[in-house]
Parts: structure tokens; sequence; C-alpha cells
């Protein structure tokens, strides 16, 4: 009984699960601030982008 006790006492695979879960939870603030920070400007990227592919005789899309 001592023996199983002791063997219990030093397990961490649970300590590491832990640590695994707050790694991941960190990651994904870390993408939904990137998102937040930078979604309106990719916004107006992708949308000169579709602006320019629809009208490509417009003066914002020179390359000149």
């Amino acid at each position: 009984m001592n023996k199983l006790v002791s063997k219990l006492r030093r397990r961490d695979d649970g300590a590491t699960a832990v640590e695994y879960g707050l790694l991941v939870a960190l990651i994904a603030v870390a993408i939904a601030a990137t998102v937040f920070l930078l979604g309106g400007a990719l916004d107006d990227k992708f949308t000169d982008a579709k602006d320019c592919v629809t009208n490509p005789s417009d003066a914002a899309c020179s390359t000149s």
C-alpha cells in the first residue's frame, strides 16, 4: 500500500496537462488579440484588392 501511495505522489502527468492547457490558452489569446488588432487593416487591404480586380482602371490601383 505504501508503494502505491508513493508512486501516486511522484506522478506529475496532471501538472503537465495543466501546463499544456495554459500554453494553448495563451496562444489562443495571442491569436485573438492579433486578429482583433490587425483585422480592420487586413479587411481594408482585401477590399482594395477586390476593388482593383473589379475596376483595374481606378487611379488607386496603378503600380507606378
